[in-house]
């Protein structure tokens, strides 16, 4: 008997270093750690390619997907911030 389970997606906020492929962005997610030695904190930065279906994205919050292409395996949940130049109605 196969359960019903629905599995929290990972997500994360970053913002866009690069939209130039088409349909895809590039998402920096900054995160700050403490160094084990010297115990000050340091910052740490992660890219992610992520699907971006309408080409507006700036910065936005990203979800974990399927694969989508050999790289690219997060899509754009939310767009906090849209990228210059997208109109309200071409964005839709």
């Amino acid at each position: 008997m196969a359960e019903n389970t629905t599995r929290r997606r990972a997500s994360k906020i970053g913002l866009v270093v690069s939209d130039k492929p088409d349909k895809t962005v590039v998402v920096r997610v900054d995160r700050i750690v403490k160094h084990a030695r010297y115990e000050r904190y340091v910052r740490r930065a992660a890219t992610f390619m992520a699907h971006d279906e309408t080409n507006d994205c700036r910065t936005g919050e990203i979800v974990e997907s399927r694969p989508l292409s050999a790289r690219k395996r997060w899509r754009v949940r939310r767009v906090m911030k849209r990228a210059h130049g997208v109109t309200e109605t071409a964005a839709e």
